[in-house]
C-alpha cells in the first residue's frame, strides 16, 4: 500500500489535500458523496436542494471548534488536521472521547438533542467542511443511502468508543490504537506505516485509559523489540504482523 500511500501525515500532497470539488465533483473529503453517488445525485443537485455545504477555518492548536452546551446546528467533516473531543467532569478532570482525522465527522453525537454533548478542539491547523444538520436532515428523507450513511458513520463513533470497555493489557491497547490510526489513514491516501502523532501522549494516554508513563513505557518497549521506530512525535510502523496480532482481540478482526 506505502508504495502509493507515501506520505506521512499529517504532511499533504495532490492526493491527500482536500479539494472544493466543483458543480460536478464532490471535495474529496465529503463524508457524504459516495451515499448521495449512488442515489443518483450529483453536487448541482445537491444545491437545488439547499444543501449548503460551508468551509471554515482555520482553525489553530487549542482553538475550540465548539462547546459543551452550545447549540447544535451543524456536524463537520474533517478536511485537514486532527480533532480532539472530550469532556470535562465536575472535579475539572479531562476525558478524551476521541481524535477525529481528515475525512471523519465531528458533532454526530449530538443527533439527540439541542446541544454538543462535547467539547472539540483542534490539535493542529484545521480545516473543515460545515454541514447544517436542519438541511442535511431534510435531504436524508430523500436519501435513503444519506441516512445510511448518518447512522453509519454515528455507530462508527460509538464502536470505536466501546472497543476500550474491555480488560485489555496497555500492549493491545496501544497496538489497537497505532493500527487503527494506521488504517484511517490508509483510507485517505496517507501512509500507513508513517505517520505523526498530533495528539499528546498525554491525550493518548487518557483516551487509552492508560498512564502516560506507561504509553511512554509501552512505545519504548515496542522499539526496543523492532515493532516500530519513534522519533518525538514521529512514528513508523516496521512489524506490522506483530502490532496486528496484538491489537486483533480489540479491534475484532
Amino acid at each position: 500500500m506505502d508504495a502509493v500511500n507515501n506520505v506521512a501525515f499529517p504532511r499533504q500532497d495532490a492526493r491527500t489535500l482536500a479539494d472544493d470539488g466543483n458543480a460536478l465533483r464532490f471535495c474529496s473529503t465529503c463524508a457524504f458523496s459516495q451515499a448521495c453517488l449512488d442515489e443518483g445525485m450529483d453536487k448541482a443537485s445537491l444545491g437545488e436542494l439547499h444543501v449548503l455545504v460551508e468551509h471554515v477555518g482555520p482553525f489553530h492548536p487549542g482553538e475550540h471548534v465548539f462547546r459543551e452546551g452550545d447549540p447544535f446546528e451543524a456536524i463537520a467533516a474533517v478536511r485537514a488536521g486532527t480533532v480532539k473531543t472530550y469532556v470535562v467532569d465536575r472535579d475539572g478532570h479531562e476525558h478524551v472521547h476521541g481524535f477525529h482525522l481528515p475525512g471523519e465527522v465531528i458533532g454526530l453525537n449530538a443527533i439527540d438533542g439541542d446541544r454538543y454533548p462535547c467539547n472539540a478542539v483542534a490539535l493542529d491547523t484545521v480545516m473543515l467542511c460545515r454541514f447544517s444538520f436542519p438541511k442535511i436532515s431534510v435531504l436524508a428523507t430523500r436519501v435513503p443511502g444519506l441516512q445510511k450513511q448518518l447512522f453509519r458513520l454515528l455507530s462508527r463513533d460509538i464502536g470505536r468508543a466501546a472497543l476500550l470497555a474491555g480488560d485489555w493489557s496497555a500492549d493491545q491497547r496501544m497496538a489497537a490504537f497505532l493500527v487503527g490510526v494506521s488504517r484511517r489513514l490508509a483510507a485517505r491516501g496517507f501512509s500507513s506505516s508513517r505517520f505523526q502523532l498530533t495528539m499528546p501522549r498525554t491525550d493518548i494516554a487518557n483516551y487509552l485509559r492508560l498512564a502516560p508513563e506507561t504509553v511512554s513505557l509501552v512505545l519504548r518497549r515496542f522499539q526496543e523489540e523492532g515493532v516500530l521506530q519513534v522519533e518525538r512525535r514521529e512514528l513508523e510502523l516496521l512489524d506490522r504482523d506483530a502490532l496486528e496480532t496484538l491489537a486483533a482481540p480489540v479491534l475484532r478482526d
